[in-house]
């Protein structure tokens, strides 16, 4: 199907495409400045920040897991059917008390049965002591009569052996009776496996049960996991960091630790560990920061954010993040001069960046203020409508100059 439009209102549709296109490169001539004017050719409205004095750090921020300084598990030395528990989890615990208890009674027999066996020895001893010094005293009286000529060779000689039989069963008893000895006190040390405590020298004298395996009643073989003691001050967090970072850490560095469940609240710690090699299949090194604890509010298995401190830098000149801009593939800030109420391109250099502030390391002694929002519409130089605002590191006293924090 064929449209078809009349002359007249051709020749109306071109003319009004005309109309628009004319008013439109008179509003571009109207509009259009130079270098020192903003992208829309007028004065731009802009919010300024003083520049200023402070100290920052560089920190690297990191994440990871907390873990506990010492997670032992308690397990028994021996099987046996599990009698009582006498702690459960987020009980508190000292070293040497008694945790649970394992059913005794075959382990009381053996120790009976270890005793009496011990007393048969010592009988035994004695009867091969008494036996052996009868065999003594016939032997000095054959030697006696063998050298009056009484006693014959053979006589002697009879005698002898008796003794020296009678000597080596002495000896026989003896060991046996160690032997038994030590059956006895073997028997006694299972018996005391059957009482399960746990005991440490280091790390404080109260830790806390973390998990509980088994429950009274169970059956246990050697080593079967029933509780895990763990330490909760110090406590550590656990970090990765690839070979970029590895080589800047180093034992005894400050790092700070927070995380979601205290917002606003950093826990301090230090370095205490760095491992001597990258895992290969991440290209990561462990890393183990020591945090104090006292209160016990973090715990292990919790999420958390690390920042550790590298270097820190006093008196240094800082403007806000928000006021870096990039002009022509160079990195730098607007500079604004109040009186003259014009913005000017900077090209700088940085350093450290903290907390929403950057330090200019070049060029040296930049005072004044800066342009932190509004900046995308200027070019390399414009004129700016600015605000009331706070003073400069270097203004009079009477407009309020105030230097900076301390980068906390």
């Amino acid at each position: 199907m064929k449209i078809k439009i009349s002359r007249n209102k051709l020749f109306l549709v071109s003319g009004a495409a005309l109309v628009i296109a004319f008013l439109g490169w008179k509003i571009y001539e109207k509009t259009k400045g130079g270098e020192g004017a903003g992208l829309g050719g007028g004065a731009v409205a802009v919010e300024i920040a003083p520049i200023q004095k402070s100290s920052l750090r560089d920190l690297a921020r990191f994440t990871g897991t907390l873990t506990a300084k010492s997670n032992v598990v308690v397990a028994p030395k021996i099987a046996g059917r599990l009698n009582r528990l006498l702690v459960d989890i987020g009980d508190p615990v000292r070293s040497g008390q008694l945790l649970a208890v394992l059913e005794d009674e075959e382990y009381r027999q053996q120790v009976i049965q270890a005793e009496a066996d011990l007393r048969v020895a010592a009988a035994n001893l004695e009867e091969a002591r008494s036996s052996l010094s009868m065999a003594d005293r016939n032997l000095e009286r054959a030697r006696t009569l063998h050298q009056t000529g009484i006693q014959s060779d053979a006589q002697l000689d009879q005698v002898l052996a008796q003794q020296q039989a009678q000597s080596a069963r002495y000896n026989v008893t003896v060991a046996q009776l160690a032997n038994r000895e030590a059956a006895l006190e073997s028997s006694r040390v299972r018996l005391s496996y059957t009482q399960i405590k746990t005991s440490w020298d280091k790390g404080g004298t109260v830790r806390y049960v973390g998990e509980r395996f088994a429950d009274e009643g169970a059956m246990l073989t050697v080593n079967n996991p029933i509780l895990t003691i763990i330490q909760l001050q110090p406590i550590l967090a656990v970090i990765h960091v690839t070979d970029k970072d590895y080589f800047r850490l180093k034992i005894g560095q400050p790092a700070w630790i927070s995380g979601s469940a205290f917002p606003g609240k950093d826990f301090q710690g230090r370095i205490v560990r760095i491992a001597p090699m990258l895992q290969e299949a991440s290209r990561q090194a462990r890393v183990e920061i020591e945090v104090e604890n006292p209160e016990k509010l973090l715990k292990p298995g919790m999420f958390v954010t690390t920042q550790i401190e590298y270097a820190r830098r006093a008196g240094v000149t800082v403007v806000p993040y928000n006021a870096l801009a990039k002009r022509n593939d160079r990195q730098g800030v607007f500079l604004v001069d109040r009186a003259a109420k014009l913005a000017r391109f900077i090209p700088v250099e940085t350093g450290i960046v903290e907390g929403g502030r950057v330090e200019i390391v070049a060029p040296k002694n930049l005072s004044g203020y800066v342009v932190t929002l509004g900046h995308y519409l200027l070019e390399i130089e414009g004129q700016v409508i600015i605000p009331e605002a706070p003073a400069a590191a270097g203004d009079p006293p009477s407009e309020g100059a105030r230097p900076g924090g301390d980068g906390r």
